[in-house]
C-alpha cells in the first residue's frame, strides 16, 4: 500500500477557495472582505472560549461580527475571519470516508452561515434541506 503526503495547509486553503468561488456571486460578494485562514488545530484559548474539551471536535470557526449585527456606524475592526482547522478536518475525513473537498466545502459553508448570522440549528436545518433535494 502506497501512502502519500497528507494534504497541507495550502491544499486545504486551495479547496476552500475553490468552494468559495462556486457559491452564487451575490452570496460571495457578501463575504469578499472575510479572510479565510487555515491553521493546524485550534489553540487552547479558542477551545476554552468555545467550551470545547476535545480539539478534534472543532473543524472551523467564524470570528467576526455577523452581518445581522453590523451597522454603517460601526468603527472598523479587524476583518472577519473564517478559520479552518486542518488536523480536525483530516481526522473527520479519515473517520467518515467523506470526500475531502466536500468536507472542506461543508465546513466553509457552515462558517459562512455564521457570518450571515445563522445559528448552528439554522445551519443544520438548511444542510438537512439541501440533502433532501
Amino acid at each position: 500500500m502506497r501512502h502519500g503526503t497528507p494534504p497541507s495547509l495550502e491544499d486545504i486553503l486551495d479547496m476552500a477557495e475553490t468552494a468559495l468561488a462556486a457559491i452564487p456571486a451575490a452570496l460571495r460578494a457578501q463575504v469578499r472582505d472575510t479572510a479565510i485562514v487555515v491553521e493546524e488545530a485550534p489553540d487552547d484559548e479558542t477551545l476554552a472560549e468555545m467550551g470545547i474539551d476535545n480539539p478534534w471536535d472543532l473543524t472551523g470557526l467564524y470570528r467576526g461580527v455577523p452581518l445581522t449585527q453590523k451597522s454603517v456606524l460601526d468603527v472598523p475592526q479587524a476583518p472577519d475571519t473564517i478559520l479552518l482547522y486542518r488536523e480536525p478536518i483530516l481526522l473527520e475525513w479519515i473517520e467518515t470516508g467523506e470526500d475531502l473537498f466536500r468536507l472542506v466545502r461543508n465546513v466553509l459553508l457552515h462558517e459562512i452561515g455564521h457570518h450571515f448570522g445563522l445559528s448552528d440549528a439554522d445551519i443544520a436545518r438548511l444542510e438537512g434541506e439541501g440533502e433532501a433535494e
